[in-house]
């Protein structure tokens, strides 16, 4: 079976669309990501909040468990979408959880074309586990 060829923008359209089904009655923050495994499957997320904030999911952590749920632990790329002015970076407790499985492209983007183009190990420079490995 030859692997599909995923382009950027459709990472980037599958995200935008997870932002729109997000849960967020409390901030108004909606966050929609798309993770495409080394497989070659597209993963999607959205942020989930819930009244006890601590209880809420972000769009990256879901779209990871999706991913692991279904088999997959290795990773080329990760859009994360936000309705904001400039796109928005992951959270911290996303950052450790990307780390978890390696380093790879991340990209940030808003739906008017906005675009930040980095890396796991450029949000988490001198994380524990990606250092282990140089």
């Amino acid at each position: 079976m030859e692997k599909r060829i995923v382009t950027d923008e459709m990472l980037i359209k599958k995200a935008i669309q997870a932002m729109k089904r997000s849960y967020s009655p409390y901030s108004q923050f909606a966050v929609g990501a798309a993770l495409l495994s080394k497989s070659g499957k597209i993963y999607t997320g959205t942020n989930v909040e819930n009244s006890s904030f601590g209880l809420t999911i972000c769009a990256e952590r879901s779209a990871i468990v999706s991913a692991v749920s279904g088999g997959d632990r290795t990773f080329d790329c990760l859009v994360v979408a936000t309705n904001t002015e400039t796109p928005s970076s992951p959270c911290g407790a996303c950052r450790q959880v990307l780390v978890e499985f390696g380093d790879f492209r991340v990209i940030l983007v808003n739906p008017r074309g906005a675009r930040v183009d980095t890396s796991v190990s450029e949000l988490m420079p001198y994380s524990f586990l990606l250092n282990q490995s140089k």
